[in-house]
């Protein structure tokens, strides 16, 4: 390198930094401004659904529609639980997506305890089977699991709600690609230390996959609390409706009467909410740390 070449580097050095820099902001303010507008976008829906739900009828249907509650009340709430059984409907559907969701933790997170730190005859083409299952559509496997739990008698109960759901091959992946990430020293310890494999999976593992549980356990608790289809194909009575169900109903029975069906949609959005915002430190955490190795 010539001497010219070596003072134009030097001209055009101090000017590099600064139009990178400046780059690297604006882009920042983008990504900033389409967050923004992402969550305005999001926001708004939930926010007009739970103003709806304190407005009389007449402030309702007024034209302009209005985020402002002139006369707020409550009666929609009370006419919710008063006309249809929305206790019982709450109820059930916390029955099921509780247990679903504990049932999920244990059974997902021993197997894939099993599939990650254990050897056996087929293990990786087992596993490959039941990763291959996820790409199956869900309706593919409707009317055998049907057919299934009518055999079984389980039909309009809580054993055919919750059993066929008590694990799932997604659970099973996450796990086993988290706990992966766990080095065998720690089992080898173990084991010197005379730990039966149940005792090295409760004190061992799962301390350690508390980030990958609490992310298995809000896409469980989500996906069965919002649940409709099954319930809807196996349930026939209305005392053992969920929550996606009375809304359905709702909705049917009640149109018109917009600040009713907004309440029964704030009833069954608080749960979920609750549960993300009480487990949102875990589910990051979880995310940013399950592997993704095979």
């Amino acid at each position: 390198m010539d001497i010219a070449e070596i003072k134009r580097l030097e001209a055009e050095g101090p000017g590099r930094p600064a139009s990178k820099k400046r780059q690297q902001q604006v882009l920042k303010a983008f990504v900033y401004i389409f967050l923004m507008v992402g969550s305005f976008v999001m926001i708004v829906p939930f926010v007009w659904m739970i103003v709806t739900s304190f407005k009389p009828l007449e402030e309702i249907n007024t034209y302009p529609p209005s985020f402002f509650i002139r006369k707020p009340t409550i009666a929609a709430y009370i006419e919710l639980f008063s006309i249809i059984p929305m206790g019982r409907y709450f109820l059930n559907s916390l029955i099921v997506t509780c247990s679903i969701t504990l049932a999920n933790i244990f059974f997902c997170s021993l197997a894939g305890y099993a599939f990650a730190k254990h050897r056996f005859f087929g293990r990786d083409k087992l596993f490959l089977l039941l990763v291959g299952s996820m790409m199956i559509p869900w309706q593919v496997n409707l009317i055998p699991s049907f057919v299934i739990v009518k055999k079984f008698g389980w039909l309009n109960s809580f054993y055919g709600l919750i059993i066929p759901a008590m694990s799932g091959a997604f659970g099973i992946f996450l796990m086993r690609q988290f706990i992966m990430n766990i080095p065998d020293d720690l089992i080898d310890a173990a084991k010197i230390d005379g730990c039966s494999e149940f005792t090295i999976y409760r004190r061992v593992i799962l301390p350690l996959i508390q980030p990958a549980l609490a992310s298995l356990a809000i896409f469980t608790f989500m996906g069965q609390w919002n649940n409709f289809v099954w319930p809807l194909v196996i349930v026939y009575s209305s005392k053992m409706r969920t929550i996606p169900i009375a809304l359905s109903v709702l909705n049917g029975q009640f149109g018109t009467n917009f600040a009713m069906v907004m309440a029964g949609a704030v009833v069954a959005t608080l749960p979920v909410l609750i549960v993300f915002i009480a487990f949102q430190k875990y589910f990051i955490k979880g995310i940013a740390l399950t592997g993704l190795k095979a």
